[in-house]
């Protein structure tokens, strides 16, 4: 989207036309849209706009569920946007530490500055692009303690705020920017400023950890199985005696854990019935070996973050299988053994093996009725199949 585009979606005409058309998400939809409305004399460029602008409201739906249908969005800040009910719970925490006035600096379209608003904290949103920081006053405007300003986060005065929440743009142009230099603004400018206020800085799951200062609580948040961010927070808004933190969000809730820094691995032992796999925020979190302990199993193998119980396992923090049966990694003895067995559906997983699931998969000309999970691993070394079915 570009500046033509909004003010032909800010139109009275463009408006009541993207709230007619709804969501958009698939391509007979759109021909079947762009054909009515040039039927009703409506320009090509409108047209173009409203669609576009359709087909990423469907897109928001699941990170912004009933809110999409009344926001406007980017490609690339819809991308980077942070999912509304993780937003909620950063917002939490400026409320909690009794901080009344946060800058968000470089706000994007203003995910996190509606979370800030709807606490009725005082939102100072700062974003440096023309068009998005129009799309985020958009989105902004049903909340009146919240004020954009089109401006450089680095020269923003900060004298009246209480708090900073700082997620540097990472992506231009439709393309990932994995350069910590290239962000905007620069990871050691946000540092300085978490010396100085409480702050929170949310980048990418997959950063370095070796860029993670020391002092601060790092928070890596899962939402239904998957790694969205880590949240890095400084001062107030930290938690005391918390370093590390993983974050799991799901349909049951949410639920956490925490240590004060990299957990100890639990011993490799053997395999047992049941595994364990962790979720992904426990991982990049390093905290695997405090799940072992706190589930009563064991690692099942040193350098895999594989955890093998003797009895079945009930946490929030991973997926637990039961281990059916054993075999060693051949195709042949594989596609024999799961033939006799009827399987049909299979999803492969692996860790700490060089192979391809998908063309492993293919491979064994699986023609049966039953699913089953077929797990390619190491145990004490050893490369070795597992036959489990989820628990």
């Amino acid at each position: 989207m570009d500046v033509a585009e909004l003010r032909e979606l800010l139109s009275p005409e463009g408006l009541r036309l993207l709230d007619e058309v709804g969501p958009i998400a698939s391509t007979q939809d759109v021909v079947r849209t762009v054909s009515r409305l040039r039927a009703a004399g409506h320009s090509g460029a409108l047209v173009a706009a409203v669609l576009g602008q359709a087909r990423l409201r469907a897109k928001a739906v699941p990170k912004f569920g009933d809110f999409a249908a009344r926001m406007l969005f980017t490609p690339d800040g819809l991308e980077q946007a942070t999912r509304l009910r993780v937003a909620a719970l950063h917002a939490g925490r400026f409320d909690e530490a009794g901080v009344d006035v946060v800058a968000d600096l470089g706000c994007g379209i203003g995910s996190d500055a509606m979370a800030f608003a709807a606490l009725d904290l005082a939102v100072l949103a700062v974003e440096r692009d023309e068009l998005t920081a129009a799309v985020a006053s958009y989105n902004l405007a049903p909340f009146p303690t919240a004020h954009v300003e089109l401006g450089d986060a680095e020269s923003t005065d900060l004298a009246a705020v209480g708090g900073v929440w700082l997620d540097p743009a990472r992506r231009a142009g439709g393309r990932r920017l994995d350069d910590p230099s290239e962000w905007s603004p620069h990871l050691d400018w946000a540092f300085g400023i978490a010396r100085d206020q409480p702050t929170g800085i949310k980048l990418g799951p997959g950063l370095d950890r070796d860029l993670i200062p020391p002092g601060c609580e790092a928070q890596w948040i899962s939402v239904d199985r998957d790694v969205v961010e880590l949240v890095l927070w400084f001062g107030a808004v930290a938690r005391p005696g918390v370093a590390r933190a993983a974050l799991v969000l799901s349909d049951s809730g949410p639920a956490e854990l925490t240590a004060e820094a990299d957990s100890p691995d639990a011993e490799a032992g053997p395999l047992g019935e049941y595994l364990l796999e962790p979720d992904g925020s426990v991982i990049r979190a390093r905290l695997i070996g405090d799940l072992a302990r706190q589930v009563g199993g064991r690692m099942l193998d040193e350098t895999i973050a594989w955890i093998t119980c003797d009895s079945a396992p009930s946490t929030p923090f991973g997926q637990a299988f039961r281990v059916a049966e054993r075999f060693p990694i051949d195709v042949k003895t594989l596609k024999r053994e799961l033939s006799a067995r009827d399987i049909g559906t299979l999803e492969v997983k692996k860790r700490g093996v060089d192979i391809d699931p998908a063309s492993f998969r293919n491979k064994l000309g699986l023609r049966g009725s039953k699913p089953a999970t077929l797990i390619l691993t190491r145990v004490a070394g050893e490369r070795v199949a597992l036959l489990a079915e989820r628990f």
